[in-house]
């Protein structure tokens, strides 16, 4: 009897216990649940929140890429309707006063009569520059290497040398051609007093922009790093092997541009000979002005001068994309 009412305590006991264990156990077991629906909820307001600032952001974009779509018709439009304006402004020009600008400056019978002894006469030029290129990239080289020569040693190239390019560069091109046409000539000396004008033409336009490309060569050596001549010279090179194999060919990939930059301005510059009375194209325009009372040859010479030097101006700008191209790979 006794053990049959501890029995029936125990079952009520444990009854009561499991009664009261459940909704602890319910509440346990619905905590994810809860925490589940949360997450959900917090990311269906975030996404509505998300989904407000994107349509506005579009909207802002939107509003912005108008207004700068609107800005550029408005600057095409100004840009348009300056260059009409520019273009109305030549004619006006060249049709006002019975067309007397036209007939001064582009008088066509004038230059097809004229254009074969200009032409011949700008063979001159071409010559000139030839010429004078040709001896100004070696004389530049000369002097921009003595302006580096190292050491105490080279002290007196390189004041010579400094010296000369301050000299040169500070003399006006006509000056130097004026002294060297007419100068050289009363000199009585046995070869110099006895050259043509297109010799001292040559002779001036070297000494020039041999002070003028000298420094160009100069900047390219100096831009080469001191760490590859250093490699040249611990593998034996000698100063002139190390120039020659290492410093120079490097230097000339970096001064391509300006080198070509210093070719333009020459070619420009053959126009100053006619100062000694070099017959080239300008004087010839100069004759056939004062003979006729008309400027259209000059014209001409100023066509063919803007015709060869534009394609010049063209490579300058080709090979300074290449090398900013080629340092961009070698930045990357």
């Amino acid at each position: 009897m006794g053990g049959l009412t501890a029995l029936t305590a125990w079952r009520i006991g444990g009854y009561a216990m499991a009664q009261g264990i459940a909704p602890v156990l319910v509440a346990l077991a619905a905590l994810p649940l809860l925490a589940a629906c949360v997450f959900v909820a917090r990311l269906g307001v975030l996404a509505v929140l998300f989904s407000r600032a994107g349509k506005k952001a579009a909207e802002i974009h939107e509003a912005r890429e108008f207004g700068a779509r609107a800005s550029l018709r408005a600057w095409n439009a100004l840009a348009w309707s300056s260059a009409l304006a520019i273009l109305l402004g030549l004619a006006w020009l060249l049709a006002l006063n019975d067309a007397a600008v036209s007939r001064t400056f582009f008088d066509l019978g004038l230059i097809r009569r004229s254009a074969g002894a200009i032409l011949s006469a700008f063979t001159v030029n071409i010559a000139i520059f030839v010429l004078s290129f040709g001896l100004i990239l070696v004389w530049a080289l000369v002097v921009a290497i003595a302006r580096t020569l190292p050491g105490e040693a080279g002290r007196p190239l390189r004041v010579m040398a400094t010296a000369y390019c301050d000299l040169f560069r500070g003399l006006p091109a006509v000056i130097t051609l004026y002294l060297i046409g007419f100068g050289l000539p009363l000199t009585n000396l046995p070869v110099l007093s006895s050259l043509s004008s297109t010799a001292y033409a040559v002779i001036a336009l070297t000494l020039t922009y041999g002070a003028y490309t000298s420094e160009v060569y100069r900047a390219g050596i100096e831009s080469v790093h001191h760490s590859l001549v250093s490699a040249a010279r611990s593998l034996g090179f000698s100063h002139a092997m190390t120039l020659r194999h290492v410093v120079i060919p490097l230097a000339l990939r970096t001064i391509a541009p300006p080198l070509m930059n210093d070719c333009i301005s020459l070619q420009k510059d053959t126009a100053l000979v006619s100062v000694i009375g070099t017959i080239d194209a300008f004087n010839q325009s100069k004759i056939i002005a004062a003979n006729d009372f008309n400027l259209s040859a000059v014209t001409t010479v100023a066509i063919l001068f803007v015709a060869l030097t534009i394609p010049q101006a063209r490579l300058v700008d080709r090979l300074t994309r290449d090398m900013a191209g080629r340092r961009a790979a070698g930045g990357a």
